[in-house]
């Protein structure tokens, strides 16, 4: 059988992500001991960007029980033949966002973890000379739920990453209550929607952050920081400082 040129590029794709963030023993790892300050045996963990799911093999190491979220059909097919047959693992094949329904995922082949929903993000980081070459050849119309509607059939996560390449705040707008801890991405080439994230948190109430730059297994701040000082971080950052992941801790009110 002969791959048309699309199929092969979406082979690479994945074969190149494979190696990036499945292949190394060093890097599990190293996520297991990272993400051991969030998880533990029996807790629950939302994967949202689940890609190859090298986080959900992590939190499984730990004992967490995952709900890994994949719109990528090409990706999300890869995923269920690695994790399928985890009864602790539950795929869901869709996107998350602000409200439930359907919308157009751009697809970037070879490189499909720059595949997003938001095609203002993809014009932002086109533009930007950290991403040259990048292009969004494909598009699909794929699922959309809410973080409101996975807890509601699964229950509240002790831990949710969010990795949905500038969809992040449209993802927070679709949970209506804290959860323990998560995490969401940001470029510094698009400070704005990171920042949009921090007010949308806030309106859930009162959270303390870090941060994790590139792909990092390691905390940045000794201390955790206010969104007052995680906002001044995030406008300090240019974009040859590279990407990362906010994490976010929420702080119960207590009365005295």
């Amino acid at each position: 059988m002969t791959l048309r040129p699309n199929s092969l590029l979406k082979a690479y794709g994945v074969v190149r992500s494979a190696l990036i963030y499945r292949a190394n023993p060093l890097r599990r790892r190293r996520s297991r001991a990272f993400y051991g300050r969030f998880l533990g045996p029996g807790d629950l963990a939302f994967d949202i960007g689940a890609h190859l799911g090298d986080r959900v093999r992590a939190w499984r190491d730990l004992g967490a029980r995952v709900v890994a979220v994949e719109p990528q059909p090409h990706l999300a097919t890869v995923l269920g033949r690695l994790h399928g047959r985890d009864p602790s693992v539950t795929l869901v094949r869709a996107a998350l966002g602000a409200a439930p329904g359907s919308a157009e995922l751009l697809i970037n082949r070879r490189n499909p973890t720059l595949s997003t929903l938001s095609a203002d993000w993809a014009a932002e980081v086109a533009a930007s000379p950290r991403f040259p070459g990048e292009r969004w050849e494909e598009r699909v119309t794929v699922e959309v739920t809410t973080l409101d509607a996975l807890i509601g059939l699964h229950g509240v996560p002790r831990f949710c990453k969010i990795d949905v390449e500038g969809f992040e705040r449209a993802v927070l707008d679709g949970l209506s209550r804290p959860v323990e801890c998560l995490s969401f991405e940001f470029i510094p080439e698009t400070p704005d929607r990171a920042l949009s994230c921090l007010e949308r948190l806030a309106d859930l109430g009162t959270h303390r952050y870090n941060v994790a730059l590139g792909e990092e297994r390691r905390l940045l701040f000794a201390d955790w920081v206010d969104q007052a000082g995680i906002a001044r971080w995030l406008e300090s950052r240019r974009p040859a400082d590279g990407s990362g992941d906010i994490y976010a801790r929420y702080v119960p009110f207590r009365s005295s």
